[in-house]
């Protein structure tokens, strides 16, 4: 398969991305009816790698993935395309590395225009859902993770 360039750049996320880049829908299985759920949630770039992750609270998307890893990433700002990928639930080290990044973006000046208030970094490490989104298609993954 041929990657399509706007794809790759869609996910290239960058710590100066505007607040809006990171806003995607999934659609998981749903872990008690087995029924497709669709949800608008961000998504972030750290190291080449890709994840979901969300306010401090339990999720239904978080249960849908741990019951159901396959979903589709749907982008759509700029470009559509639905993406088919694999949650993968992360370890204590990879927690410790990517909810501090993805709380310090929101210290920066774009977030706190939109009304997105501080929050705490030990909240999140202990309550908040993670997985890495792993796209199925491996040529994508590959240019998208490099970009």
């Amino acid at each position: 398969m041929s990657v399509d360039e706007a794809v790759v750049r869609a996910l290239a996320l960058r710590p100066d991305s505007p607040p809006g880049d990171h806003v995607i829908d999934i659609t998981t299985t749903g872990a008690r009816t087995g029924l497709p759920r669709r949800i608008e949630i961000w998504f972030h770039q750290i190291d080449g790698r890709f994840y979901l992750t969300g306010m401090p609270a339990r999720r239904g998307w978080y249960a849908n993935l741990r019951k159901n890893p396959q979903f589709v990433v749907h982008l759509k700002r700029g470009v559509t395309a639905d993406l088919p990928a694999t949650a993968v639930v992360v370890d204590e080290q990879t927690r410790q590395r990517v909810i501090p990044a993805v709380v310090a973006l929101q210290d920066r000046p774009e977030y706190a225009a939109r009304g997105v208030p501080r929050q705490d970094v030990d909240v999140w490490l202990a309550h908040s859902p993670l997985v890495e989104i792993v796209f199925d298609d491996q040529e994508l993954h590959e240019a998208a993770a490099a970009e």
